[in-house]
């Protein structure tokens, strides 16, 4: 067998049936030459279809199709190089629920801008260095113990713990590079268990924010480089890798990777990258590695 189709529901959810599953097998029988399985995962929430014959593409959209309208993931790739070396994670509304900067900005009563700013730069209708600049200036002298109170606050994605615990408990490197900031990704490494962290620094001086965020702004393409770095300094191949994230500033980073996830993504990430996950949590990325229950570690 060549490919595996791996079929995921969210462990918080109605799950996936087992007659789901055995429609989605007979559907790819129609197309594929050979067709294993489910062989079940974590029996009602994943399972893998092996097959060979068609395309990875051609299986998802057959996949598609068979699953209607249940909230089921499905994710086709080679049966090689499953269990990725390394994990390159964007942080906000990724590994944690919300937007920082956003949720930062309402705290100092300039909430509604700043988000609208967001979704535009998420969406990739402007540029992201030019509506970070924009977004933090308009924080100029806000007292800078309100990234405390946003830090408190902060909640992480389902499945965030047991993915990072679980990649590294396997021998895996995890890296949080983030378009947001270093107050957060610091913390946010410490509680995880990241093995690094990389994101951007914004100036205070005296206690309040200077309305400045330090040069160079961590780029799309600083994301794209801190992957290849990480990867070659690891001696890992590109397949060996895995990256996850939602926004515009993601893409670059997700298609170069081995596995490149569109996690819960805005629109123009979902038009451009093939592998999503839209349905299931965090632990969705170990279920598509070939992970099973009993290898995640319950953190």
């Amino acid at each position: 067998m060549d490919f595996v189709i791996t079929l995921i529901a969210d462990p918080a959810g109605p799950g996936l049936a087992e007659t789901v599953a055995g429609d989605v097998a007979r559907a790819l029988r129609e197309d594929a030459r050979t067709v294993e399985g489910p062989d079940w995962l974590d029996p009602g929430i994943a399972c893998d279809i092996v097959f060979s014959g068609i395309s990875p593409p051609r299986a998802e959209a057959i996949a598609r199709t068979a699953l209607g309208d249940a909230p089921v993931d499905a994710i086709a790739q080679s049966v090689w190089d499953r269990r990725k070396k390394l994990l390159v994670a964007d942080m906000d509304s990724t590994i944690v629920t919300g937007e920082t900067l956003d949720d930062l900005a309402a705290r100092a009563g300039v909430g509604e801008a700043i988000a609208a700013i967001t979704r535009r730069a998420m969406n990739g209708q402007i540029g992201f260095a030019e509506a970070l600049r924009e977004r933090v200036a308009m924080i100029e002298g806000v007292d800078a113990g309100l990234l405390e109170e946003t830090y408190a606050t902060l909640e992480f994605m389902p499945g965030a713990r047991r993915l990072v615990a679980t990649m590294r408990h396997h021998g895996a490197y995890t890296a949080l590079v983030s378009g947001g900031f270093t107050f957060f990704t610091r913390r946010v490494k410490e509680r995880l268990g990241f093995d690094y962290q990389e994101a951007n620094i914004l100036d205070e001086q005296e206690g309040r924010l200077t309305g400045r965020v330090m040069e160079p702004i961590l780029s799309p393409d600083r994301k794209l480089q801190a992957l290849i770095q990480i990867a070659t300094s690891a001696g890992l191949d590109m397949a060996q890798t895995l990256a996850v994230g939602d926004g515009s500033n993601d893409i670059k980073m997700l298609a170069a990777a081995g596995l490149g996830i569109a996690y819960r993504a805005k629109p123009v990430v979902r038009d451009t990258i093939r592998t999503q996950v839209n349905h299931g949590d965090l632990t969705a990325l170990l279920y598509a590695q070939g992970y099973r229950a009993g290898e995640i570690v319950d953190v």
